[in-house]
């Protein structure tokens, strides 16, 4: 894993912004239609060398696929194990944002598309592998195209597949997580072994709080956060530390988040897990604060922060300026060695109802090269 050793580099959290044409066929895979398999791959191979290409033409230095081939940044492994042939369904999770603002709820629901998804009904084990080896070569040959720092590819954690994709098999929720674990370490692995950075996404470790364990209390909720890590370190056996990082977040939503666990409650757990990058939301109105919880919270050795400046829910595009205060703030406490910079979350976690505009997403990372730019001037 790069890092920041004459200037800040800039990444992003992993999903971006789809064209109309990738969105088609991906609702067309998602849903279970007549979809041509040749086309699929000459348009994802095509949307994968383009975002590549566009990343580094606006100067980001460690760039990805921009999840260009997936329709949902969790549950695109349904497609590729068994277990998930049962009913499509939504299950009702009640959010504790709901509850205090049921106005809003009702407000936000109809303009957010909810598309449904299968419960695990059986053993899961791949049931096509190969899939796995196709985004990694689609990503490799936009790499040898393009001209960047580094190159990394993302992929989902345990937990935040149990989030999308419920346990109706399984004797118990700890017994799902090992064994989505057993199965998905071969995708960590190989991803890693193919010269590319593996991102190993978390939202679970933040964002189910309010939803999957809102009927948990604080305390409860944290060794639930404990459970995830766990498994997550024993998924990612032998993989070097620094061929990894690892991103969580509150949830990619638009709303209140007043019952979001607080950083400072997870984050001495969330150190625990053995990928070098930890990818955290910094920017959004409810968490922009909690830059301050590094000064009472010791960075371990070789671990590098890769803190959000760009909030993911809103079209307002951040002053560089803004950028540029954001990170200084960050490496003035742990070092500007141990800082890399991205934004909140995804601009693209579905390829469907998104928040920001597509334009205005690139507008928005291009504001934060300018920052790490300026920033850079500073530190150095």
């Amino acid at each position: 894993m790069k890092t920041s050793t004459s200037r800040i580099l800039t990444t992003h959290t992993g999903s971006l912004p789809r064209s109309e044409v990738m969105q088609d066929l991906l609702r067309t895979q998602q849903d279970q239609l007549e979809l041509d398999q040749d086309i699929f791959a000459t348009e994802s191979e095509q949307a994968v060398a383009d975002v590549a290409r566009h990343q580094v033409d606006i100067g980001i230095d460690v760039v990805n696929d921009g999840e260009q081939g997936r329709a949902q940044y969790a549950t695109y492994v349904k497609e590729r194990l068994t277990g998930f042939d049962g009913e499509r369904l939504i299950r009702s999770r009640p959010r504790l944002d709901d509850e205090d603002f049921p106005e809003f709820a009702v407000q936000q629901r109809p303009s957010s598309r909810n598309i449904p998804q299968p419960a695990c009904t059986g053993p899961i084990a791949w049931s096509d592998w190969p899939a796995v080896q196709r985004d990694i070569g689609r990503l490799k040959a936009a790499a040898d195209r393009a001209q960047a720092e580094e190159f990394f590819m993302t992929s989902a954690s345990p937990g935040v597949i149990a989030n999308f994709l419920p346990n109706d098999f399984y004797p118990t929720e700890e017994a799902y997580l090992y064994a989505l674990a057993d199965v998905m370490k071969d995708e960590y692995k190989a991803i890693a072994e193919s010269g590319l950075l593996l991102q190993i996404d978390c939202p679970d470790l933040a964002m189910t709080r309010v939803s999957q364990f809102s009927h948990l209390s604080e305390d409860e909720f944290v060794k639930i956060v404990e459970l995830h890590v766990e498994v997550i370190n024993y998924a990612l056996q032998g993989i070097p530390a620094d061929r990894m990082r690892l991103h969580l977040c509150w949830g990619n939503t638009e709303g209140p988040h007043h019952y979001d666990i607080p950083f400072k409650s997870i984050v001495e757990i969330v150190l625990k897990a053995s990928p070098m990058g930890l990818s955290f939301e910094g920017a959004n109105p409810r968490h922009a604060h909690e830059w301050k919880v590094w000064q009472d919270v010791k960075l371990p050795d070789g671990k590098v922060i890769i803190p959000g400046v760009l909030d993911t829910t809103t079209n307002f595009i951040e002053h560089p300026e803004l950028v540029a205060e954001r990170i200084v703030r960050y490496a003035n406490i742990v070092g500007r060695e141990n800082v890399m910079v991205g934004n909140d979350c995804g601009f693209g976690t579905s390829a469907w109802g998104r928040k920001v505009e597509t334009r205005v997403a690139w507008a928005k990372l291009a504001s934060m090269v300018e920052g790490a730019r300026l920033a850079s001037q500073e530190l150095w």
